[in-house]
């Protein structure tokens, strides 16, 4: 049994399409997860806090 290059090839480029798709819809489930919004609210806003002044 041979198993040509153009198999592989596509079913590597398969493996890879799916692989990215479940890598994306994962993070869009973390990202709008209601768990995680207060510590997105307060990393956006924790660059505004503090000493946020020229150096002397």
């Amino acid at each position: 049994m041979t198993v040509e290059h153009d198999f592989l090839v596509g079913l590597s480029k398969s493996f890879g399409l799916f692989y990215l798709i479940a890598l994306s819809i994962a993070v869009l489930i973390y990202t709008f997860w209601p768990s995680n919004k207060r510590r997105f609210d307060r990393a956006a806003q924790s660059i505004l806090d503090g000493e946020d002044k020229p150096w002397r």
